[in-house]
C-alpha cells in the first residue's frame, strides 16, 4: 500500500525546530521528499563541537529513517534566497508539490513601545517570507499547468495564529503579520484553484522555542509541571506539543484534501476547529443621497450602546477551545 505523499516533493520553512521540524518529519513519514529550510549556518553545539545546524540535523533524521531530504539555510524573507529554496526542490526532486510556510520570529511589545525595527522585522519574516516562497512556487505550478494544459498537484499550507483571531495586545506586529497571511492565503486560493493548487492556513498553538515565554506558565487541567518542547509527562503527550499540529499539515498536503481550499483551521492538543468566515452582523442604509454625521449618530450609536465594551471584531473565544 503506497503512502499518501509518495512521489511528492515538499518545502517546509522554519523546519529546524519546533512546529516546522514536526511538520517536515510528518510529511516525510507520509512519503514526501523534503527540503528542510531553517535560517542560519552550521555552528557549534554546547560542548564546542562542530554542529551541522538544525536544518541539516532534521534532514539527516529523515534520511536515517529511510526518507529523502536535504537542508537549505537561506532566509525566506530575502526574495532571491526564497527563489533558490524553491528551485532547489525542483532541481533535486524534479518538481515541487507541497509548500509549508512556517518560518517566523517574535519581537513582542505593546504598540506604544514598539520600535520600527521590531515592527519591520516581524512583518518581513512572517508576511514577506510567506509571499516570497508562494510567489515562486505558484509560478512553477502555473507554468507546469500551462505546459500540460491541465491542472497540476499543488498544496500550500500557511501558518497564521490565534494572536490574529483573538487580538493579542502585546503582539501588534505579530497579529498584523498573521492577519496578512490569512489574506494572502485566501487570495492565493482563488488565484491558483484553476491550476489544481489549494492554499489553506492553520492557527497552531504549540510550545516551541519561539513561544517558550508565551506558554511558560500554561497548563491544561490536570497537568503537572510545565515542560519543554514536545516533552511528555506521565506518558501523555504535552497538549502543546508540535506533534499535535503536524498530522493536520500532512492531511492538507495530501490528495484527500483536494476539496479543502481557502480555509482557516485552529489546531492544538488533539483538537481541530474549522473557523467560519466573517458574517455581516448589521446593515444600515441612508434615507438620503449620502450619510450625514447626524444620521450615522442616530443609527450606529444605539446599535453599539448595549454591546459589551470589550467586544470587538477579534474572536477571543477561540482561546477557550480545547480537546474534550
Amino acid at each position: 500500500m503506497s503512502l499518501p505523499l509518495e512521489g511528492r516533493a515538499a518545502v517546509v520553512t522554519g523546519a529546524g525546530r519546533g512546529l516546522g521540524r514536526a511538520e517536515a518529519l510528518e510529511l516525510a513519514r507520509l512519503g514526501a521528499a523534503v527540503v528542510v529550510n531553517d535560517y542560519g549556518q552550521p555552528g557549534r553545539d554546547g560542548s564546542g563541537e562542530a554542529s551541522a545546524g538544525p536544518a541539516e540535523e532534521v534532514a539527516a533524521e529523515i534520511r536515517a529513517a529511510g526518507g529523502r531530504a536535504l537542508a537549505h539555510t537561506g532566509d525566506v524573507s530575502d526574495h532571491e534566497q526564497a527563489r533558490e529554496l524553491v528551485e532547489l526542490a525542483i532541481t533535486e526532486f524534479g518538481q515541487l508539490d507541497i509548500l509549508v510556510n512556517n518560518a517566523g520570529i517574535l519581537r513582542d511589545r505593546m504598540v506604544f513601545s514598539m520600535s520600527e525595527d521590531e515592527w519591520d522585522s516581524v512583518i518581513r519574516v512572517h508576511l514577506k517570507g510567506h509571499f516570497n516562497t508562494t510567489h515562486f512556487a505558484s509560478a512553477h505550478w502555473r507554468a507546469r499547468s500551462k505546459a500540460a494544459d491541465a491542472p497540476v498537484y499543488g498544496r500550500i499550507v500557511n501558518t497564521s495564529s490565534e494572536a490574529f483571531l483573538a487580538g493579542s495586545a502585546g503582539q501588534p506586529n505579530y497579529a498584523a503579520a498573521k492577519g496578512g497571511i490569512v489574506g494572502l492565503t485566501t487570495s492565493t486560493a482563488l488565484a491558483l484553484a484553476k491550476y489544481g493548487v489549494t492554499a489553506n492556513v492553520i492557527c497552531p498553538r504549540a510550545r516551541t522555542r519561539m513561544t517558550a515565554d508565551v506558554f511558560a506558565g500554561f497548563q491544561e487541567p490536570g497537568q503537572g509541571e510545565d515542560r519543554g518542547e514536545g516533552q511528555e509527562a506521565e506518558g501523555r503527550l504535552d497538549p502543546l506539543a508540535p506533534e499535535h499540529v503536524a498530522p493536520l499539515v500532512g492531511y492538507l498536503a495530501s490528495p484527500a484534501a483536494a476539496h479543502v481550499n481557502g480555509q482557516l483551521l485552529v489546531v492544538h492538543g488533539g483538537m481541530v476547529a474549522v473557523v467560519e468566515r466573517p458574517r455581516v452582523a448589521a446593515k444600515f442604509d441612508t434615507k438620503q443621497d449620502a450619510f450625514t454625521y447626524d444620521e450615522l449618530d442616530a443609527l450606529l450609536t444605539p446599535h453599539y450602546a448595549d454591546r459589551p465594551r470589550r467586544e470587538t471584531f477579534a474572536a477571543a473565544e477561540v482561546l477557550a477551545l480545547q480537546h474534550e
